[in-house]
């Protein structure tokens, strides 16, 4: 097992539907750059290891407006050098080709700190925003979702590394020979590849998800024990437990600020652990996570009021106890996580 990696989720106020109550700008700034390009700057400057952008094609309560997720990732690309970039893309109705353009075009522009968060969505109204059939059985979300994942790697890897000739003095820019069709054929869709974009800086971006062929686990338990008991039993690579964070502020308790946020609309389950306290309980929360997960996905209640408490007390702590570490300048997300760059299934010697 490597460092220790601590990811945040950044989406709309945080996870409270009355987050927005707390919030330290006005509700028409949600959507606006600024916003964004501050949160995950913030982020990136307390040392966490990747940011999450959540998403979804229909309305939610809980954030009245938001951007796509990977137009986000996109925006703050440039203007990042350490955090990795983890946008969610739905895998039920989705255009898996797009997907994978995508996720590459965002490993490209954020050179290396690109992932994928892999979600289907079982629900009528999307179907009918994506005109498409409704997709409704557990086993044909399970097809979906696996296929999805399936076609975006065969197409990350339809380029060869070398395929890109750039050879000005003789006008020639690329090696067809190096380009493969994937030809893939699923139970509800086929793609031919190969893929518009070469193949990404990491090879293969990292994929994050319940289930299906991840590089990352997503796992999630309403106590300590089911976290690491779901983490013993998964088969990807690397495993990453959800926890839902509100931390004591120099004003409040966290008690209080949940309390508070109670009376204006109810706390929505939140499917995993849920910590309220003060930061040197979550350091030690973290710290015994340690031994059983390769990391964490942390999901403030308030990300206005919860960030700075994690960006001044808890990430330090845990960098200077040699828990988790910060990211280096120049390296992959695939590296930071001790994912190895892997070889293209498609390559051949020429």
């Amino acid at each position: 097992m490597g460092a220790f990696g601590v990811g945040i989720e950044l989406d709309g106020d945080g996870y409270h539907p009355a987050a927005w109550r707390r919030s330290g700008r006005t509700p028409d700034r949600l959507l606006s750059g600024d916003t964004v390009r501050q949160r995950v700057a913030a982020a990136e400057n307390a040392g966490f290891t990747l940011a999450t952008f959540a998403d979804s094609i229909l309305p939610d309560d809980a954030v009245p407006g938001r951007i796509d997720a990977v137009t986000r990732a996109s925006f703050v690309a440039a203007t990042t050098s350490t955090i990795g970039l983890v946008p969610t893309v739905a895998t039920t109705y989705a255009e898996p080709f797009h997907t994978a353009s995508q996720i590459a075009t965002l490993d490209y522009s954020s050179r290396g700190r690109a992932g994928w968060i892999a979600q289907r969505v079982d629900d009528e109204r999307a179907a009918a925003t994506w005109g498409r059939p409704v997709v409704s059985a557990d086993s044909d979300l399970a097809a979906e979702q696996r296929d999805s994942i399936e076609v975006a790697r065969r197409l990350w890897d339809s380029w060869e590394d070398d395929a890109v000739v750039r050879d000005y003095a003789s006008g020639r820019f690329l090696d067809r020979d190096r380009l493969h069709y994937i030809d893939f054929e699923g139970e509800t869709f086929s793609v031919k590849g190969p893929a518009i974009v070469p193949r990404p800086p990491q090879g293969q971006p990292v994929v994050f998800g319940v289930e299906g062929a991840v590089d990352v686990r997503l796992v999630t338990g309403t106590t300590v024990d089911e976290v690491v008991a779901a983490a013993a039993g998964s088969d990807a690579p690397r495993t990453f437990g959800e926890i839902a964070v509100a931390l004591d502020t120099p004003t409040a308790t966290a008690a209080d600020r949940l309390a508070d946020l109670d009376r204006h609309a109810p706390a929505r389950s939140t499917a995993g652990l849920s910590f309220a306290g003060s930061a040197a309980e979550l350091v030690a929360l973290l710290t015994g996570l340690a031994s059983h997960l390769d990391g964490v996905r942390l999901r403030p209640a308030v990300i206005d009021e919860d960030l700075p408490v994690l960006a001044r007390l808890v990430l330090p702590a845990l960098i200077r106890a040699g828990v988790a570490h910060r990211p280096v300048p120049g390296s992959t997300l695939r590296a930071e996580l001790g994912l190895s760059r892997p070889a293209n299934r498609y390559a051949v010697t020429h």
